[in-house]
């Protein structure tokens, strides 16, 4: 019976689904939405603001209503803990992450 490397098999899997979902992450953003590319953290380390790659820097207030009103790109808000939440699009990359942005 033959050997296989379950784990080499699923770390090229991951492989293959990373690549894809950056592929994805590149074509997404057709209407040329602003899109978040850094955060500020209070001393908790909770999102307290974003920047974005036009350069403006929105309170989370503003930010949650710009995200609802679909002017973000990669960007979900979710209901839980009794508020709404952003959160970047589940796509399997990390760094695209909110937590993982620099800061500003």
């Amino acid at each position: 019976m033959e050997q296989k490397d379950f784990e080499e098999i699923y770390q090229q899997y991951k492989e293959q689904s990373e690549q894809q979902a950056k592929m994805e992450a590149g074509r997404n953003n057709p209407e040329g939405k602003e899109e978040f590319v850094a955060v500020k953290k209070n001393d908790d380390g909770d999102i307290i603001a974003f920047k974005t790659n036009t350069g403006r820097e929105l309170d989370y207030i503003t930010a949650l209503e710009e995200a609802k009103a679909g002017k973000i790109a990669h960007i979900d808000v979710f209901h839980k803990y009794g508020r709404d939440i952003i959160r970047s699009e589940p796509d399997g990359i990390k760094e695209n992450n909110l937590d993982e942005l620099p800061e500003f």
